[in-house]
């Protein structure tokens, strides 16, 4: 059998499950929760967090704070993908819309090392991606698969899909543990969290240098990070 048809088998027969019907109406509320703040702020023209200019997200904040109607236009965008995404007749579009901002939050986020992101954003892609698997039915058509006729959904089914939701708990769980452990050092969002780390550090002189230099100094993270790792790597 062609992929394109296992696909649509599979397709129909998840989507004829009311358990999972539900949990996308969930996935579709929340990641419209997650913009609706965030894109209104930006629509006033204020800036989205306190943090210090001296920190690395600091940085970049007070830029795009700085660009004006850029700013403003980012903020429509969100909240534009947040109230298409609560229409069903429009919620594809705003999967598809949210998709590229959520991306580009989440690869920013682990850039900069950023706190206040570093986890919600990755699960928002993966709630995203979940939205964009649950239209593809809508979305097949510009993907390089031959176009037969989908079918349609099966009968309403009250089954509690368990297999599905231990994958997707088994990947939330992995993708939370790799995260809290893939970095040494971190900036955090103040001095004091920063200095926090250190006690925990090989080299807490060298990690307190870095917290210094960030909160106090502004240095890029990358600098801060290669000096710190030469001192770790020298001592």
């Amino acid at each position: 059998m062609p992929l394109a048809a296992k696909l649509d088998q599979l397709h129909a027969h998840l989507k004829g499950n009311r358990w999972l019907r539900y949990f996308t109406v969930f996935n579709r509320i929340t990641l419209a929760a997650g913009f609706l703040p965030s894109g209104m702020v930006k629509i006033m023209g204020e800036r989205f967090t306190s943090l210090s200019v001296n920190h690395p997200m600091g940085h970049y904040l007070e830029a795009l704070h700085l660009t004006g109607y850029y700013y403003t236009f980012i903020g429509i965008l969100q909240v534009t993908a947040a109230l298409l995404l609560l229409i069903p007749r429009t919620a594809t579009l705003g999967a598809l819309l949210y998709f590229p901002i959520i991306l580009n939050i989440c690869i920013l986020s682990h850039a900069v090392r950023f706190d206040g992101s570093l986890l919600s954003s990755p699960l928002m892609v993966l709630a995203n991606l979940y939205l964009l698997c649950w239209d593809y039915d809508k979305l097949k058509y510009i993907l390089p698969f031959k176009r037969d006729q989908a079918p349609q959904p099966t009968v309403i089914s009250t089954k509690f899909p368990t297999k599905f939701f231990a994958i997707a708990g088994s990947v939330v769980i992995f993708l939370v543990l790799f995260i809290i452990n893939i970095y040494s050092i971190m900036p955090r969002n103040t001095l004091s969290d920063c200095m926090k780390q250190c006690k925990d550090s090989p080299d807490p002189e060298a990690c307190k240098s870095f917290c210094d230099s960030i909160h106090k100094e502004g240095m890029p993270l990358n600098k801060a990070l290669k000096q710190y790792n030469n001192a770790v790597k020298d001592k």
